[in-house]
């Protein structure tokens, strides 16, 4: 079984002259509610479709199975996708033995910026970095797959 260990949060503070690389990203869901999700991605010139699922008992670990597969594919299955793409740039830092994935969300989602930070166990102590504030892990709108349904530009109505 593959897991997915990561705490979510929201970014107050600057971060890109930290960033080692950034990428765009392209990503649309075939299939999605809270629980589990199928979804489509490109990320630069590769493509990949990835699985989700929560575990009953928390919501820090997921499983998670991610196969790459041709580009060309992905632009294809974008079309057949639920409504609501997701768009935005991903941001690599590593801060003390860490890697935060920031993103920078664009369409619907323009002005939330989060981020994740992969743990090795659920319980792992770490240092955030100055430029994090709130957690919102356990708050299931921050969900990509919830974005694409509810996207950040309807909260504020």
């Amino acid at each position: 079984m593959a897991y997915e260990i990561e705490r979510k949060f929201l970014v107050k503070g600057e971060f890109k002259h930290l960033a080692l690389r950034s990428d765009y990203i392209v990503q649309g869901y075939l299939f999605s509610n809270e629980q589990k999700s199928v979804r489509v991605r490109l990320r630069g010139d590769k493509g990949y479709v990835t699985i989700k699922s929560t575990l009953e008992s928390t919501n820090v670990t997921r499983n998670e199975w991610e196969y790459e597969v041709p580009a060309h594919q992905v632009n294809e299955m974008l079309r057949i996708c639920e409504p609501g793409i997701i768009e935005k740039t991903r941001y690599i830092v590593n801060y003390k033995n860490l890697v935060v994935e920031v993103d920078e969300f664009y369409g619907d989602n323009e002005g939330l910026i989060l981020a994740e930070i992969e743990l090795a166990y659920e319980n792992q102590i770490f240092e955030k970095p100055d430029f994090l504030g709130d957690d919102v892990t356990d708050d299931s709108r921050y969900l990509n797959s919830e974005l694409s349904k509810h996207p950040y530009r309807e909260w504020k109505k």
